[in-house]
């Protein structure tokens, strides 16, 4: 079963990402060495890497049910990060997001997660977890707050290429079981 390529929740859109979206997503966030400071992904410095997440982007929807979403402001439009599921597996997926810094503190973060593990249920996810670095507490509690539980500290497990590229640093593994 396909998730849907876009969702409404209270304020946000989330939506399948599109060619024509390439300029925003450098520019809001995918760029920006604040935002993605404790991303697993490296910080875009062309609009090609954007260009190569749109690529990988489509491949992911084509081979899983679903794949990333862009989160947009309901309200206006406005492009304010991505979210969405990786799948290791057709039972367990990763999720995560990211959001430009004038969409930080508003609880975009928790509703777009929330949206995700709704997403994750409905395609048949068991097991939904996310990878967390142990000095983003902001990203702790939003995944607190939707439900997921810490599972353990993983010693030298995870690359944080904004932070020490190519350097295996500490990572929180969290996740939450969804029945079916």
């Amino acid at each position: 079963m396909k998730a849907p390529a876009s969702i409404e929740t209270e304020r946000l859109l989330l939506r399948r990402p599109r060619p024509d979206d390439a300029v925003s997503i450098f520019e809001r966030y995918a760029s920006d060495p604040d935002v993605t400071r404790f991303l697993g992904w490296r910080r875009h410095e062309s609009l090609a890497d954007t260009e190569a997440f749109l690529g990988f982007s489509d491949a992911e929807w084509e081979r899983w049910p679903a794949g990333p979403y862009l989160i947009l402001s309901r309200r206006d439009g406005v492009l304010l990060g991505s979210s969405g599921l990786a799948f290791d597996e057709p039972h367990q997926a990763a999720t995560g997001y990211v959001l430009a810094k004038d969409a930080w503190g508003r609880g975009y973060a928790t509703e777009a997660l929330q949206a995700m593990v709704d997403v994750a249920s409905r395609v048949g996810v068991r097991r939904t977890y996310a990878l967390c670095h142990p000095d983003h507490r902001a990203s702790w509690r939003v995944l607190e707050k939707c439900g997921f539980e810490r599972e353990e500290a993983l010693g030298r497990q995870a690359e944080f290429p904004n932070l020490e590229p190519g350097t295996l640093l500490d990572v929180l593994s969290y996740a939450t079981s969804i029945e079916g």
